[in-house]
């Protein structure tokens, strides 16, 4: 299971991790100076029947929050972290909404540095958070009171971590291989080291792969999931691969690069989504807004079109495209974060319908059906729903692809219908 820890700046994420896990996440000789994650930190905790927690230790400070959308996109668990000192501050606002914006509904809300507070004090910040909560539309959450460096409620958490790990439905994999790269960087005797979370299929030894970003060809020497060499990795893990390949370096790779079966080297500039503003918002999100997209690890400036309407206001949803100054890749269902033109703060978020889309009739009533006949629950009915709505038929090819469905699948599809 993956956890990802995030909250306002100097809350204890990092000591927190360190009390779960014995490793010290800042890795960063500034990060170990100034005393603050400002890059993503990994540790692992192995339970006694085998299963793994993996932890993300994400940054918290504002200007940081870019490498914190890459460390929670695709985790299992969120882990919000809050200074019994502090309470909640503007960071656990906006990583709360993120996680919301991800669709992570596994939270744990942590009560961290309760040895600074009295325990009148306590119970205030408590009940604050506790309201907090309720205002975000977040109920039935535990909240752990805990001292990291004293271990104090480090043990009950232990407890709740196995008992969700235990719980947690196995993630489907299907589809072909793709993983969103975090960091590039080389190892001694071992070559160029590339990891990231594994969003959909298996990756195996000796298999070949492509960066997305410009086409290479890689193969995979190695596999490391865990600090452990296995033969494959799957959707849902984290992972280390050591590729090779000519004229791929740690340069040529950036945060944000796909690494992925070939037939997913389908870049795009138009994506259709489904946009929902955060509440938050004193104004509605107008058409043609400049933002800040973050999707997978990858971040990017956009505009937003608005598909009907001119505007989507602040808590409500609506369709929209994204209009990208280079290309990208994405596929349908995939979720992503947007901040406003200063990226001082985020302003909304959502899901993916159609990554190869096109401006030309992106609004007509026409093409507005088509996007809620792909807008259905799961990929059959959208399927059915635009067959049955197209004279002509459906082109398998393009909708197989933005739906990461190999032949075998999409075959399976068509004889259920």
């Amino acid at each position: 299971m993956i956890v990802a820890t995030s909250g306002h700046v100097d809350h204890g994420k990092t000591e927190l991790i360190k009390a779960l896990t014995g490793t010290n996440t800042d890795r960063l000789p500034e990060e170990k100076a100034r005393g603050l994650t400002v890059d993503l930190g990994f540790a692992y905790h192995i339970l006694s029947d085998g299963e793994v927690l993996g932890f993300v230790d994400v940054p918290g400070h504002e200007k940081f929050i870019r490498n914190m959308l890459a460390g929670v996109a695709g985790i299992d668990l969120g882990l919000l972290v809050i200074a019994a000192d502090d309470g909640v501050m503007p960071q656990t606002r906006e990583h709360l909404a993120i996680l919301d914006i991800l669709a992570i509904r596994n939270i744990l809300i942590v009560l961290t540095k309760i040895d600074r507070v009295s325990s009148d004090d306590l119970s205030a910040v408590s009940k604050q958070v506790s309201n907090f909560l309720k205002e975000q539309g977040h109920r039935d959450h535990a909240i752990y009171p805990v001292c990291a460096t004293k271990g104090i409620g480090i043990e009950a958490l232990k407890q709740e971590l196995t008992s969700r790990a235990k719980s947690r439905k196995p993630k489907v994999v299907s589809g072909y291989f793709r993983m969103a790269i975090d960091r590039a960087f080389n190892l001694k005797g071992v070559g160029l080291i590339v990891t990231g979370m594994i969003f959909s299929g298996t990756v195996h030894s000796a298999e070949r792969l492509m960066l997305l970003s410009n086409g290479a060809s890689v193969r995979v020497r190695e596999i490391r999931v865990h600090n452990q060499i296995r033969a494959s990795a799957k959707a849902g893990e984290r992972c280390a691969l050591s590729i090779v390949g000519r004229g791929v370096c740690e340069k040529s790779i950036k945060r944000g690069t796909w690494l992925a079966h070939s037939d997913l080297h389908v870049p795009t500039k138009c994506i259709d989504v489904n946009v929902q503003v955060l509440k938050t918002e004193t104004n509605p999100l107008k058409h043609w807004t400049p933002i800040h997209l973050h999707i997978g690890s990858d971040h990017l400036p956009a505009r937003v079109a608005v598909l009907s309407g001119g505007n989507i206001p602040p808590g409500a949803s609506g369709l929209a495209q994204l209009v990208l100054p280079r290309d990208a890749f994405a596929l349908c269902g995939d979720r992503f974060v947007m901040r406003d033109q200063s990226a001082q703060r985020t302003i909304a978020g959502g899901q993916i319908i159609d990554p190869f889309s096109f401006k030309r009739g992106r609004a007509k009533p026409s093409r507005i059906s088509i996007l809620k006949a792909m807008s259905k629950e799961n990929t059959a009915a959208a399927l059915q729903a635009l067959a049955t709505h197209s004279e002509s038929g459906v082109q398998l090819q393009p909708f197989a692809i933005s739906h990461n469905l190999p032949p075998d699948q999409i075959d399976a599809i068509i004889v259920s219908l």
